[in-house]
């Protein structure tokens, strides 16, 4: 059985900083992609960082310089380090588990919300 759970989220103030984990199992982990998402109130879930099998990361250009994401193969988990945050941050992050070039994503985490106040 396949699970991603996320973790990490909260109210923070603009400017702060956040760091997201989400740990997988039931999966080859490492032969995976992996990508975090998120949704907005009434917006539709984008893509906001992709870490392939091979380590490679690919950013959407409203986060890149403030958004990292990173793996760590031996615990089965990724990482998004957020700072800088902004309100317009504020979403629903999902965390994704896809083929190991993230050209698709299969399995899905359940969310963990990040709020920012101005």
């Amino acid at each position: 059985q396949v699970q991603l759970v996320e973790s990490g989220g909260g109210l923070v103030q603009a400017g702060g900083s956040l760091r997201l984990s989400c740990a997988a199992s039931g999966i080859r982990f490492s032969s995976n992609a992996m990508g975090w998402y998120r949704q907005a109130p009434g917006k539709q879930r984008e893509l906001v960082a992709a870490i392939t099998s091979r380590g490679s990361t690919l950013y959407a250009s409203s986060v890149k310089g403030r958004f990292t994401i990173s793996r760590d193969n031996a615990k089965n988990t990724i990482y998004l380090q957020i700072n800088g945050l902004k309100p317009e941050d504020t979403a629903v992050y999902y965390c994704a588990s896809g083929d190991s070039l993230g050209r698709r994503y299969d399995y899905w985490g359940q969310g963990t919300q990040v709020t920012v106040s101005s």
